[in-house]
C-alpha cells in the first residue's frame, strides 16, 4: 500500500483484425515497460482488434481478455486493455484493469460513443466506473470521448479515484482557420486533458493510436494540470510517476472538489 505508483502508456496504432499481431506488440512492450520500473501499463483504444467500429464489433473480446491477462501476469505488471464485449444481443466498447496476477480487478464500459460510426457499430454503457485499489492508488477507467465531458472525470473523482486511465482513439484532424472543420484533435490530448486533471484534481493516464491517421500525443497529467510525460506523432512508451501525495497537496493548495464531495454526501445520508 505505497501510495505511489510508475504508470506507463503505449502510444502504438492497433492492427486492424490482426489479434495476435498487436499482442505480440503487447507483450513486448509490457516487458519493455516492466525494464524501465513501471507497475501499470495503459494501452489504447481497441489495440488489440485494431480501431475500426465497423469491422471488429462482430467478434466479443472475450480470449482477447484472456490473453490480455496472460500478458499482464508474464511481466509482472498490470494492464488496463480494451476490447470488444458482447452481452446477448448489445455489443460494447470496454476497458478491463487487469493487475500483476492476470485478475480482471474491473471492467467498464464506453459511456459516451464518438460519432455515428460507433453508435451504429456499439451500444452505450450505463453504469459509471468502479474504483478500484492498486498498490495505494484508486484507480478507475474511462475511453476516449468519456474523459471530454468534465462531468465525467468529476464524478469519478467524487467517488474516489485518484488516477483515471483512459484508453483513446482520437482520429488526426488538423483545423485551420479557413478550414469549414476549425476544431483540431490535437488539442484534446494537448489541453483538455491535462484540464481535466487540473479541474478534477486527479492523475490522468491517456493512450491514444499513433499518426498519421491518429492524433498521438499520449500523456500523463498530474492535479496542477501539468504533462508528466507526453508522446509526439510516432509510436512510444512514456512512463511517469504517481503520488497520492502529489494529489492531496493538489487539493490543499486549490480545493475544487469538496463542494461536490459534500453535496454527495448530504444527497446520500448514511
Amino acid at each position: 500500500m505505497t501510495g505511489r505508483i510508475k504508470v506507463a502508456v503505449l502510444q502504438a496504432t492497433g492492427l486492424v483484425n490482426s489479434p495476435q499481431q498487436n499482442l505480440n506488440r503487447l507483450a513486448a512492450r509490457a516487458q519493455e515497460a516492466k525494464a524501465l520500473g513501471a507497475d501499470l501499463l495503459v494501452t489504447p483504444e481497441l489495440f488489440i482488434s485494431g480501431y475500426a467500429p465497423g469491422l471488429v464489433n462482430s467478434t466479443d473480446g472475450t480470449v482477447q481478455r484472456r490473453q490480455i491477462a496472460d500478458i499482464a501476469l508474464s511481466a509482472g505488471l498490470a494492464i488496463v486493455g480494451s476490447t470488444v464485449e458482447h452481452d446477448r444481443e448489445r455489443r460494447y466498447i470496454s476497458a478491463s484493469f487487469f493487475d500483476r496476477d492476470g485478475a480482471e480487478l474491473t471492467r467498464y464500459r464506453k459511456q459516451h460513443l464518438f460519432g455515428a460510426v460507433e453508435k451504429e457499430a456499439f451500444d452505450a454503457g450505463e453504469a459509471p466506473p468502479a474504483v478500484v485499489g492498486f498498490d495505494g492508488v484508486n484507480v478507475a477507467l474511462g475511453i476516449c470521448f468519456d474523459i471530454e465531458f468534465p462531468e465525467f472525470a468529476r464524478a469519478a473523482a467524487v467517488a474516489g479515484a485518484e488516477l483515471l486511465c483512459i484508453p483513446t482513439a482520437v482520429p488526426l484532424r488538423e483545423g485551420g482557420q479557413s478550414d469549414a472543420h476549425p476544431f483540431d484533435t490535437r488539442l484534446i490530448p494537448a489541453m483538455v486533458v491535462p484540464t481535466r486533471a487540473l479541474e478534477s484534481q486527479l492523475f490522468i493516464a491517456y493512450a491514444n493510436h499513433t499518426g498519421p491517421h491518429f492524433a498521438g500525443l499520449s500523456t500523463i497529467a498530474d492535479p496542477y494540470g501539468r504533462h508528466l510525460a507526453a508522446a509526439g506523432d510516432h509510436a512510444a512508451l512514456i512512463v511517469a510517476d504517481v503520488a497520492v501525495s502529489t494529489l492531496r497537496q493538489a487539493r490543499l493548495d486549490t480545493d475544487y472538489l469538496s463542494p461536490f464531495i459534500n453535496s454527495a454526501a448530504s444527497a446520500h445520508p448514511q
